[in-house]
């Protein structure tokens, strides 16, 4: 059964027109050196961050599956219920992270006009929404995420999930497509702030890339 399931799965990512052809997940390269964030993280925490915790979920996930390398990790992550639990957190992780990067920026940047009018209309304002998001965040009982996400309503939603769950998982209930998201498990931030998690979450409004937040934002907008 599982192994019809897999081919199910192969074939719909092809008549999906996606490139599957890889011979393994591999590592996304960074835009900016280990060193280019420090208002937000050090160095340190940066290199313990990506090549430690990362490419370690990146190297279990192509050794749990040997015969599925090919399935694109965003086409994994919208199945994951086909997958067992250890293929889950290790998919979870690769494609968390591998978002997280992009939405992270050594140059200032700010949100689009037509994103900063669509957080004002679902969130108050921008000042209400970041509480919000830090709030949440804060919430947080453990190791997860927090998540800026666009709903099947098409309204801006701050959610949390916990470990490498995130709300594009057919698991999550009243998921949604990621715009932002926040790593708050305590490798994301302990060498360089201990347990201050709240000074933590602070700082990464000054490195978020608004440039990728509102391009993502760019597709998912309704045409008029």
């Amino acid at each position: 059964m599982k192994l019809l399931e897999r081919k199910i799965h192969l074939l719909e990512s092809l008549l999906d027109g996606k490139n599957i052809f890889e011979a393994n997940y591999k590592a996304q390269k960074l835009d900016y050196n280990l060193n280019s964030l420090s208002d937000f993280i050090g160095k340190d925490t940066m290199d313990v961050h990506y090549n430690g915790h990362y490419k370690t979920y990146l190297k279990k996930l192509n050794e749990l599956l040997p015969d599925e390398k090919m399935i694109p990790i965003e086409d994994l992550i919208k199945k994951i219920s086909r997958y067992n639990k250890k293929i889950r957190n290790n998919a979870g992780g690769v494609y968390n992270h591998q978002l997280f990067w992009k939405m992270l920026s050594p140059n200032k940047t700010k949100p689009s006009k037509e994103l900063l009018e669509k957080i004002n209309k679902d969130f108050g304002s921008y000042d209400e929404f970041k509480q919000k998001f830090e709030k949440v965040a804060l919430d947080r009982f453990g190791s997860g995420w927090v998540w800026l996400i666009m709903g099947k309503s098409g309204r801006l939603r701050v959610v949390s999930t916990p470990n490498q769950d995130n709300p594009e998982m057919n698991i999550i209930r009243n998921g949604g497509k990621i715009l932002l998201g926040l790593d708050i498990w305590e490798h994301a931030y302990y060498l360089s702030y201990r347990n201050e998690r709240d000074r933590y979450i602070k700082n990464f409004w000054k490195v978020v890339n608004w440039d990728f937040v509102s391009s993502e934002y760019q597709k998912l907008k309704p045409t008029k």
